[in-house]
This record gives structure tokens, C-alpha cells and sequence, in this order.
């Protein structure tokens, strides 16, 4: 990976986005794939694609990655100056505790706080073998009133994102990052409509990112009825099993050892000619992948595939260590690899075949 591809991952990963408040990695989107598009199409809910006519009388084919992440919300203010707020996506306690955070205002304005809670020295011995209990937590800012915090220009609603910065982890292929759930499916998706339209392809293809998937599957439920295409790829990330104490049971996948096609979840199970056309083309041409099952999650494939009239949907995802947390691991190789499995995919999604994936 070249510098300036490696900046890009950069900028979507540090970009802040949790439900609800996508602008800036909308921003970004819009930027990297305007430049190739004929038409930008957007819902009602502030999902993006982008869309370019390979072939006018084409199938219409439809990549989308989601922009938002796990992040809070500003829900009240104590009189002492400390910010209690709304999880937005599925948090585990244990990794919150001492986590910095950055809140945004109406304003723009940034500010930079820690989660904190009691410490441990004053908790019960029982209490401290428990999870400490999210609504028990709270943010601090170094604010000394609910007043001085209101003068900060905070307010309930505002928007929280957890804070880290992006690495290159010892200069290895592994990449340590903010919110690679989902920015990364989002990178994979602006990669290949660039490459699609300047290599040519034989369909409609629309290709962005759908807001709050993260609160449930709902961007992609307004995107997919908007577009109507005849086939849909949720681009998004999936479990790794290859760190301590996991098993084969609960994640087959390695970093490094290609993109994950989910052959179940939480959300649906898979169009299964689309599934096995994709296995194919990975096998013709030799890019690695992984099967994989997610059985406590889902993906917009999950809104995809029952939109309209059923829509033949599948998930396409990259192995990410420490899901839902501040800080989050893939592996370059696969999200390359990714690249390339989806675009020739798109490649060889002409009328003839789509028409005999879709025919029963």
C-alpha cells in the first residue's frame, strides 16, 4: 500500500461519525467518489452514493459500507460539570472505563474528556468482581460547573466519539484505528467505483455509505428501497478468531488471510447463487477469502436483501480484531484483497448473469 492510499484509510478512520451524525465522513465520501460519478444520490436519512453507467441497459448494482461507529450522546449535565450520556451502538463496559472522548458541539467546537467512575478503592469487594454498570459512568472534562460546561457551548444531543489516533503497528501490514467498523468497508467501496469507472464495467453502479447501521440496519433500509438495484454487497467487518482464548466455534477467520464472505448472521441468510458466484470468481482468479458465520451480528445486508420485493444481497467483510471499542485492528493485505475480489465481482455482473442469479 502507497502512502497516499494509507492517508486516506487514515482520514476515514479518524474522522468522527457516530449515528446520527455522519456529516464529516459523508464529507469524504462525496470528495473521493464525485470526481467519477454522473449522478450523487442521497435518502432522506443522509446516506451517499455515488453512481456511474457502465452499461446504460445494465443491471443496476449497488456497494455500500456504512459511515457511522459506535459513539454516545450527550444527555444531561451535572451541576458539578460532568457529562452523562446515551450509548449509540452496542458497547461492552469493560472496554469504556478511561477511555478519552471527544464531544462536538452545535458549533463545531471540539472537547476533549476521559470516561471516568468511581475508583475502585471505594467499591464493596462484590462490586469489584462486577462490570461497572454504563449508566453509572461518566465524562469528564475538567469542568468545574454545569454552568462553565454550558458556556463550553455542550448541550444534551451533542455528539460523542471515542478518540485515538491511528498507527501502523511496528511497521507491519497491521493497522490499529478508530471506527475501522466501518470505515474500512466504506474504504473498500469509494476504491472500487474509482477503479470501476475509469476500467469500465457492464452495469449502473452505485457505490457509498449508509448512515446508522450501528442502532439498526436503518440507512441501508431507505438507500436500498431508493435505488431499487437488482443486486446489493453490504462491505463491512467481521470477527477474527486468530487472538488468545478464541475458537474455531465462535470465528474461523486469521488477519491477513483474505476478506471474509459471511455465509450467515445474525440478519440473513445469504442469497446463496450470489454467495457461490463470488466464491467462484475468488477461486478463478486466486484471491484469498474466508467463510465465515457472525451469529450475534448482522450487516445492511440484512435491510438489503429485504427491501421491495427481496433484493439478492450479500455481506463481503474484513477480519477486525476488538470490534466495538475505541481502538480496532485489520490487516492491509485484506483490505486489498477485498478490492480486488469486489471489483471483479462487479466486472462480471452483467445482464446475462444477473438475470441467471436472479431467475428461479
Amino acid at each position: 500500500m502507497d502512502i497516499q492510499e494509507e492517508k486516506f484509510l487514515q482520514e476515514l478512520s479518524e474522522a468522527k461519525g457516530v449515528p446520527g451524525h455522519e456529516d464529516a465522513v459523508r464529507e469524504i465520501v462525496k470528495k473521493y467518489t464525485e470526481p467519477y460519478a454522473d449522478k450523487m444520490v442521497y435518502d432522506g436519512l443522509g446516506s451517499i452514493a455515488a453512481r456511474h453507467k457502465g452499461d446504460k441497459e445494465g443491471p443496476k448494482v449497488l456497494l455500500m459500507g456504512h459511515m457511522d461507529e459506535v459513539g454516545f450522546m450527550v444527555t444531561q449535565i451535572t451541576e458539578g460539570g460532568f457529562i452523562k450520556f446515551q450509548t449509540l451502538g452496542g458497547w461492552w463496559g469493560q472496554v469504556m472505563l478511561a477511555q478519552q472522548v471527544q464531544i462536538q458541539t452545535r458549533e463545531g467546537k471540539i472537547i476533549h474528556g476521559v470516561i471516568g467512575c468511581k475508583p475502585p478503592h471505594v467499591l464493596s469487594a462484590e462490586a469489584r468482581q462486577k462490570p461497572y454498570d454504563v449508566k453509572d459512568m461518566f465524562i469528564d472534562i475538567g469542568a468545574s460547573s454545569e454552568e462553565e460546561v454550558k458556556e463550553w457551548g455542550i448541550r444534551p444531543g451533542d455528539s460523542i466519539t471515542p478518540y485515538i489516533e491511528y498507527r501502523r503497528l511496528n511497521d507491519s501490514k497491521f493497522l490499529l484505528g478508530k471506527a475501522w467498523d466501518n470505515r474500512i468497508g466504506t474504504a473498500i467501496s469509494i476504491k472500487v467505483f474509482e477503479k470501476l469507472a475509469q476500467e469500465g464495467h457492464p452495469n449502473i453502479l452505485f457505490a457509498g455509505s449508509n448512515v446508522q447501521e450501528e442502532v439498526g440496519l436503518r440507512g441501508a433500509k431507505t438507500s436500498t428501497y431508493k435505488i431499487d438495484p437488482d443486486i446489493a454487497f453490504a462491505l463491512d467487518t467481521g470477527t477474527a478468531g486468530d487472538t488468545p482464548g478464541m475458537t474455531a466455534k465462535e470465528s474461523m477467520s486469521k488477519l491477513g488471510e483474505g476478506p471474509q464472505i459471511l455465509i450467515f448472521d445474525a440478519s440473513m441468510v445469504p442469497h446463496r447463487k450470489l454467495r457461490d458466484f463470488v466464491i467462484d470468481v475468488a477461486e478463478e482468479l486466486n484471491i484469498p477469502y474466508q467463510l465465515e458465520v457472525v451469529a450475534g451480528g448482522g450487516t445492511d445486508a440484512g435491510s438489503q436483501h429485504l427491501t421491495r420485493s427481496g433484493i439478492p444481497s450479500l455481506a463481503i467483510t474484513v477480519a477486525t480484531r476488538y470490534l466495538h471499542s475505541h481502538t480496532s485492528v485489520i490487516h492491509e493485505d485484506d483490505y486489498l484483497n477485498a478490492v480486488k475480489l469486489v471489483t471483479e465481482v462487479v466486472k462480471r455482473l452483467d445482464k446475462d448473469t444477473v438475470e441467471k442469479l436472479t431467475s428461479y
